[in-house]
């Protein structure tokens, strides 16, 4: 059962909250959910409902923020959400039901609103922030230079229609939720952003420049707080992991022991193990459970092997020239004959020009991965069939190896026009098998008169562990779009990044292979190279 509540904030906003309680006579320890898109959900796309948290002697609390939901105010976004995580953190602790153990828990939007709070307001006893970072720009909405479309757009239109909502537009949230539906979000969206929520946070990230972090919003979460017990969540296929991973950094910096766990997962789709590690945590540190024992601070799903690695760990250190690498050659059929472009372990033969010829009535399609509609692991074998993709691929492996870390391309690339794009994928050709396992995806965008000249290009990758078998083979996969994840380089600065028109140019892509190499750049170090898991 349930009951509603309306707390009033300091400015006099009304906060609307549902609480659901456990049986029996309290106090209990709390768990804390503040969110956007009406308290009634729970996160339960995700997350258990409510009621599974107080079967296990739990009371939650799931709050619509300031001008969302039920609550009083106009919606701002994440700036707001500080100072109303502070009043409600107040109010939770001198309720009569509480027993002063509090935790907050809760995935994307519901992660950051976490971590926000004033410098001296006193944290709560434990935090399980998950899929979320605290930078606008490399967290939340661009990658390589590129504003997400798909993302951006599809999560910005969602804003728009609880606007529409709340304001009794019907006309225009059923203008919204049809493009949605129909696909023409992806030409129209920016429009429906100026026309439904001019104010809204995901059209001001639009109208920045992806490509120059100033004017861009980072936002920091008191050092106590990240001192204080976390469990970080997060997914190969989740486009919030490099903030994941910040978060985990700026928690061992603050002088915290976070516990993180990087599973296989999409920002929607997460492993069936994680509610009961989400319960594990707080049964841990809410309750003092004698017979629940550490989940162990760090647990990795190997993509190659489809299992966990478990073990303490510590931030790498920055990569050096010895780190494990492959260098590009081809004869310049790279994009027409797969056995033409080459990933090879030393420079000796590498080198090549390749020219990959992007058309942008056809740009190439993103598939899988942590950015496009179809956000997971996949067989991109049709994809890397295409003739403006340009394969290179390694010979069978002599032995077994484990990639952990970051893929970084280092290439010099130039182009015809002012203007061009490089999509990058790194994948995995599994011996006796005709499938492309697809691992990591990665996107950099290249605007101006600088596009012309050869110069290196620096793409980086979305993390992964994976481990290759004897005989299996490595393959990177390079081409100059990956529509909808993001939109169409036009090749000009005379039109805007986003779905196919009329001023988008051909552009012709010059891949100059000399000093061209792919490293894994780690970002975790394993002790002892981690355990399996069970």
């Amino acid at each position: 059962m349930f009951v509603d509540h309306t707390l009033i904030s300091e400015d006099g906003i009304g906060l609307a909250s549902r609480l659901w309680r456990p049986d029996g006579a309290g106090p209990w320890p709390w768990l804390l959910m503040r969110q956007p898109y009406g308290r009634a959900i729970a996160s339960t796309v995700t997350l258990p409902h409510p009621d599974w948290w107080c079967r296990h002697g739990f009371m939650v609390m799931v709050q619509d923020v300031r001008g969302q939901g039920d609550s009083d105010g106009v919606f701002k976004g994440f700036g707001q959400e500080a100072r109303d995580t502070a009043t409600t953190l107040e109010w939770v602790r001198n309720h009569p039901d509480c027993n002063g153990r509090i935790g907050f828990y809760g995935f994307s939007y519901q992660g950051l609103t976490q971590l926000l709070a004033p410098e001296d307001c006193p944290p709560p006893d434990c935090m399980a922030p998950a899929m979320c970072g605290l930078d606008e720009r490399s967290h939340w909405s661009c990658e390589g230079g590129a504003h997400w479309w798909h993302l951006g757009l599809g999560w910005g239109l969602q804003l728009a229609a609880l606007q529409a909502r709340r304001r009794g537009d019907q006309r225009g949230w059923a203008e919204i939720r049809e493009s949605l539906e129909n696909g023409r979000y992806l030409r129209d969206g920016p429009a429906l952003l100026e026309r439904h929520d001019p104010d809204g946070m995901a059209l001001r990230w639009l109208k920045q420049r992806a490509d120059q972090a100033h004017g861009w919003i980072q936002h920091q979460s008191p050092r106590s707080w990240l001192r204080r017990p976390l469990l970080l969540l997060g997914g190969w296929w989740d486009p919030h992991l490099r903030g994941v991973l910040d978060l985990a950094a700026r928690s061992r910096a603050a002088g915290g022991r976070p516990e993180l766990h990087i599973g296989p997962a999409t920002h929607l789709q997460w492993w069936p193990q994680s509610s009961a590690l989400l319960l594990n945590f707080f049964q841990r540190h809410l309750q003092d459970h004698p017979a629940v024992a550490d989940a162990g601070s760090l647990r990795l799903w190997d993509q190659g092997r489809d299992h966990w690695v478990e073990g303490p760990w510590t931030l790498a250190e920055p990569a050096s020239e010895n780190a494990v690498g492959w260098h590009l050659a081809s004869g310049g059929l790279a994009c027409l004959d797969p056995n033409d472009g080459r990933l090879l372990p030393s420079p000796a033969g590498c080198g090549g020009t390749v020219t990959v010829v992007h058309d942008p009535w056809r740009p190439v399609q993103a598939v899988g991965g942590h950015l496009s509609p179809s956000a997971g692991p996949c067989d991109r074998s049709s994809i890397d069939q295409r003739s403006d993709v340009a394969l290179f691929t390694s010979a069978p492996l002599p032995e077994a190896i484990v990639l952990n870390g970051r893929p970084v391309l280092r290439c010099q690339a130039s182009a015809d026009q002012p203007g061009f794009d490089l999509s990058v994928t790194l994948s995995r050709l599994p011996a006796g098998s005709t499938t492309t396992q697809q691992l990591s995806t990665g996107h950099r965008r290249i605007l101006g008169d600088r596009a012309k000249q050869i110069e290196e290009r620096c793409v980086e990758l979305q993390p992964l562990l994976a481990s290759f078998q004897a005989g299996d083979r490595l393959r990177l996969s390079i081409a100059g779009a990956a529509w909808p994840a993001v939109g169409v380089n036009p090749g000009t600065l005379e039109h805007p990044c986003g779905a196919p028109h009329p001023g988008c140019q051909v552009i012709s892509i010059a891949l100059h292979l000399e000093t061209a190499r792919l490293q894994m750049e780690s970002l975790l170090m394993l002790h002892n190279d981690g355990t399996p898991a069970d």
